[in-house]
């Protein structure tokens, strides 16, 4: 599954994931009214407005991208109206050909591990027959707990061919509080780092690993010490745009081949259409906001990449 996240991200030219984040504050008011009329004001018309505003922006723009990235407690807080959605909008991405990173940040020990990675990346037996439940191609995994958390998820992912994207240093205000303390010397985060290179021998694709890590894009200095330490990581950036990440401080996280990264943005292209930029669109045109937003976006890390000579 690498291999293939790498040949789209070559083929579009767009190291990006759309992060499908929505919120019913996102949703035009079109959109909703439409759903509560069919389903009512209830979780169930919140989740089938989830679903139609998720589909209409894959539409838009999954000829533009190699991945989305849908974040599951957008969808949890509906209970299980939401994660129906939820697995609506993996199963219709993966039915456009996109990467499906499922945004689901698990991280337990033995059996509840591997109970985890089978749900969302593997399948689970009943009787005779073995069934995918929700079928992402990767996910992203809590560390905290160590190898006791996270070699489960190998396992599973070793079987499938899918991989992880495995949390190092996140682009929270507060994640120093943890992330950068000091350890013999060394900040915690690179230890995860070095941790994640190791973990990423045991399940390697043609290049890079299948074990992939979270490195915020608001601690670009960071990103450029782990990029050293990983060097057959591809790194997943959340924080660009509405968290303040500049395409210009991205550059250190690839490599010089222009790989080795892929940056997610999500409100900055699902509720583009909200932002000055893209008023013009309004609310009906919501899809055609977060394509110009997509090929904005592309442009801007290209640009980047090219001015960095890679």
């Amino acid at each position: 599954m690498i291999d293939k996240l790498i040949r789209k991200i070559e083929e579009n030219k767009a190291p990006i994931v759309v992060g499908l984040d929505p919120m019913l504050s996102y949703i035009p008011d079109h959109v909703k009214e439409a759903a509560y009329k069919e389903k009512g004001e209830t979780l169930a018309g919140a989740a089938e407005a989830i679903w139609q505003f998720n589909k209409a922006i894959v539409d838009s723009t999954y000829d533009l991208i190699p991945a989305v990235k849908p974040q599951i407690a957008m969808y949890e807080q509906f209970g299980i109206e939401g994660l129906i959605a939820f697995k609506k909008t993996v199963d219709y991405c993966k039915e456009k050909g996109l990467v499906v990173i499922g945004d689901i940040k698990r991280g337990d020990i033995g059996s509840t591990s591997a109970a985890y990675a089978m749900g969302h990346l593997g399948k689970v037996q009943v009787g005779n027959n073995s069934f995918y439940g929700f079928d992402e191609d990767f996910v992203t995994v809590n560390p905290y707990l160590g190898s006791d958390g996270v070699v489960p998820f190998i396992d599973v992912c070793k079987e499938e061919k899918k991989g992880l994207f495995i949390l190092v240093k996140t682009s929270n205000p507060s994640s120093g509080e943890f992330q950068d303390q000091l350890i013999d010397g060394k900040p915690l985060y690179e230890l995860v780092g070095e941790k994640v290179a190791q973990w990423g021998e045991l399940h390697m694709g043609s290049e890079y690993s299948y074990i992939g890590a979270v490195v915020g894009a608001t601690y670009p200095e960071m990103g450029k010490i782990l990029r050293k330490i990983m060097p057959k990581t591809y790194i997943l950036v959340p924080g660009y745009g509405a968290q303040g990440g500049k395409a210009e401080d991205l550059v250190h996280y690839f490599n010089k081949d222009g790989l080795g990264a892929i940056v997610n943005s999500s409100r900055g292209i699902i509720a583009a259409y909200k932002q000055e930029a893209y008023a013009k669109f309004g609310q009906t045109a919501y899809p055609d906001a977060s394509r110009q937003a997509v090929i904005d976006m592309r442009e801007d890390i290209m640009s980047a990449l090219v001015n960095a000579g890679k």
